[in-house]
């Protein structure tokens, strides 16, 4: 008999990939994108615009590290851990 096939295989974690979370996490939440989107001085086009961008990219990592609550409940839909985000937010932010 074979052994089990893992089903989940633990990848490093990519500002890019990151930020798809947080976004994909926003959309489900209108409430909390309204909020980002005030925060960081979007509009709904400048926003679709700007997907995929650094400077956005950096923004939802920022803004997810700095609201707690928002950053664990993304954690754990996502399956990770709040300490492997904030290892790709000290990445991005190495003075703190």
């Amino acid at each position: 008999m074979s052994a089990p096939v893992p089903i989940h295989k633990s990848v490093p974690l990519s500002p890019p990939a990151l930020a798809e979370l947080c976004l994909a996490y926003l959309a489900e939440h209108t409430d909390e994108l309204l909020r980002f989107m005030d925060v960081a001085g979007y509009a709904p086009a400048s926003l679709r615009t700007s997907v995929g961008s650094i400077q956005l990219q950096r923004g939802l990592i920022d803004y997810f590290a700095s609201n707690e609550s928002i950053l664990l409940a993304l954690c754990a839909n996502a399956a990770i851990t709040p300490e492997a985000f904030m290892r790709v937010w000290a990445k991005l932010n190495p003075a703190g």
